[in-house]
C-alpha cells in the first residue's frame, strides 16, 4: 500500500508540474520582426528596455521570438545609438498568448510606423497558404497574378495586407503589376509553394527609386519550430524545459523504486 500510495503523490505531482508548465507556455505570444522601411539606415529594436535585435538591415527579418502577452513598448534606434534614448520610433504592442505576429517597420523613416500582422500557422493536410503585403510607399495599388493571367490577389493598397489564400502546392511565376492593368512592377518567377507550409509574401522597396521594388518571402512558424526566447518579461522560455525535466524525472525515478521494491 504505502508503495501504491508513493507512486500515486508521484503521478500527481508529475501532473501539477507539467500543468504549470504548459500554463507558463501558453502565456507567450511568437513575434517575429521584419524592416521594411527602405530609406531607413540599419536599426536595433529595443523591447521594454532590452535590446532584442541589433544592425538590422533593409530587408532583414528575425526568426520568430517568444514574448509574454499583453502590452510591450517597442523603441526603433538607428544603429548604435540606442545609449543616446532618442528613439525614431516608439509604439505600443499587444500580442495575445498562444498567437504569432510579423511586425514590420514600414514606410519611409520620416514617417517610420509598425504594421502588426497576425499570422496563421494551420493549412489543410498537403496544401499551401499565401498572403501579400504591400509595403512600398510610393507604389500604387497592386494586383498579384500569375504570369499574363488572372490575378490572385487584386488591388491591395500601400500598407494592405490580404487574407490567406490556401492553393495546391506549386512552383509558379507570379507578377505583381499596378491595379486593374498590365502594367508589370515587379516579376516574380519560379516562386515556390510547398506542401503544409504558409507563406507571406511582403512588397518593399520604391516603385521610382533606389531601393528597387523587391519582395521579402517569409514562411510562417510551423508547429515544430523551435523559437530563440527574448529577455524574459516572466516565467517562460526555457524555464518550462526545466518544469517538464523535473516532472519526468521525478516520476520516471518513483517508478524504478517501485519496480525494484516489488521485486524485493
Amino acid at each position: 500500500m504505502k508503495r501504491f500510495l508513493s507512486l500515486l503523490v508521484a503521478l500527481m505531482m508529475f501532473s501539477v508540474l507539467a500543468t504549470s508548465a504548459f500554463a507558463a507556455e501558453q502565456k507567450e505570444a511568437m513575434v517575429r520582426i521584419v524592416h521594411a522601411s527602405p530609406d531607413a539606415p540599419a536599426v536595433d529594436v529595443v523591447v521594454d528596455g532590452k535590446t532584442v535585435v541589433t544592425n538590422a538591415a533593409f530587408k532583414a527579418a528575425t526568426d520568430y521570438v517568444k514574448l509574454s502577452a499583453g502590452e510591450h513598448e517597442v523603441q526603433i534606434f538607428a544603429t548604435g545609438t540606442v545609449a543616446e534614448n532618442k528613439p525614431v520610433i516608439s509604439q505600443k504592442l499587444n500580442v495575445e498568448a498562444g498567437k504569432s505576429y510579423t511586425v514590420a517597420a514600414i514606410n519611409k523613416v520620416a514617417n517610420l510606423e509598425l504594421l502588426v500582422m497576425n499570422d496563421e500557422a494551420m493549412t489543410t493536410e498537403g496544401k499551401t497558404k499565401v498572403r501579400v503585403a504591400h509595403l512600398s510607399p510610393d507604389a500604387p495599388a497592386v494586383d498579384v497574378a500569375l504570369k499574363g493571367g488572372d490575378a490572385l490577389f487584386a488591388n491591395a493598397p500601400f500598407k494592405g495586407v490580404t487574407d490567406f489564400k490556401e492553393v495546391d502546392p506549386a512552383t509558379l511565376d507570379l507578377e505583381v503589376r499596378a491595379a486593374g492593368t498590365n502594367n508589370v512592377v515587379l516579376n516574380l518567377p519560379q516562386t515556390e509553394l510547398k506542401a503544409n507550409t504558409l507563406y507571406t509574401v511582403l512588397a518593399v522597396g520604391f516603385a521610382q527609386g533606389e531601393p528597387k521594388l523587391d519582395a521579402i518571402v517569409l514562411t510562417n512558424m510551423s508547429e515544430s519550430a523551435m523559437p530563440t526566447s527574448m529577455p524574459k518579461t516572466g516565467n517562460g522560455g526555457a524555464s518550462n524545459v526545466w518544469l517538464y525535466a523535473a516532472a519526468a524525472g521525478l516520476l520516471a525515478g518513483t517508478i524504478l523504486m517501485f519496480r525494484k521494491t516489488k521485486t524485493n
